[in-house]
């Protein structure tokens, strides 16, 4: 992972991430784009040991509050921050005098991955993992929209970003979480509505009819494409 002079970011493989030396400004970037990659990259949230790291500057300290707000839509992201020697505070977020404490008070909702190659069928194997894990968390009225958002999400990586890509999904209280990452730095863009005489260009389009939110996050190496959606989107009764 990135590491900066100043302040070493170090990983073991695991959940755990250690930053140590000294955090300032000019290291921000770094340190912020060495966590995304990690959450980029690996499902499930990540527990940032600071008990090694000392600030230059305190408003340095807003790192970690922009990368939970960067991931907060992401499927089965957090970050989370521990502190065993005590004396680290972050905004928005509590910290945690251990790496075990941290994780034990998440909820237990569950992950589904996919490794896809940029190829046809990909977005195929997409639609039955989206299937078989609303099907798994109880969340039938998700399974439509949720097959349409990630078929143009994979499809859109098939015809322009041509890197492998991981689907991942998790759900929320009646709600699901999507997400498709790849390799390329190009990041799709979204006009509005397109005129009928229009051609090509709808894939946006048709997840922004069926997700609540959703949106690109650049990482390091390509980027992330995200969705939110909710169960109360679909009921007729509601609606």
């Amino acid at each position: 992972m990135p590491t900066d002079v100043r302040c070493q970011v170090e990983t073991d493989g695991s959940a755990l991430v250690r930053l140590t030396g000294v955090l300032d400004r000019a290291g921000m970037a770094r340190v912020r784009d060495a966590l995304l990659a990690w959450l980029g990259d690996h499902a499930g949230p990540v527990v940032v040991d600071l008990s090694g790291l000392r600030v230059a500057d305190p408003a340095a300290r807003t790192v970690f509050t922009e990368v939970r707000r960067a991931v907060a839509d992401w499927p089965a992201a957090d970050l989370l921050v521990c502190d065993p020697a005590g004396g680290w505070t972050v905004d928005g977020a509590p910290v945690w005098p251990s790496r075990d404490l941290a994780l034990a008070g998440l909820p237990s909702g569950g992950v589904l991955t996919l490794d896809l190659p940029p190829a046809v069928g990909s977005a195929r194997q997409a639609r039955e993992l989206v299937a078989a894990g609303c099907a798994r968390w109880g969340l039938p009225d998700l399974i439509e929209p949720g097959a349409i958002a990630v078929t143009e999400m994979v499809n859109n990586v098939v015809a322009h970003a041509l890197t492998p890509m991981t689907v991942r999904l998790a759900p929320g209280h009646r709600l699901l979480r999507l997400g498709v990452r790849d390799h390329s730095p190009r990041t799709p863009r979204f006009a509005g509505f397109a005129p009928l005489t229009s051609t090509g260009g709808r894939g946006l389009l048709l997840i922004d009819t069926v997700a609540r939110r959703w949106g690109c996050t650049p990482l390091p190496e390509g980027k992330l494409v995200w969705a939110v959606l909710h169960g109360e989107d679909e009921d007729p009764l509601l609606g």
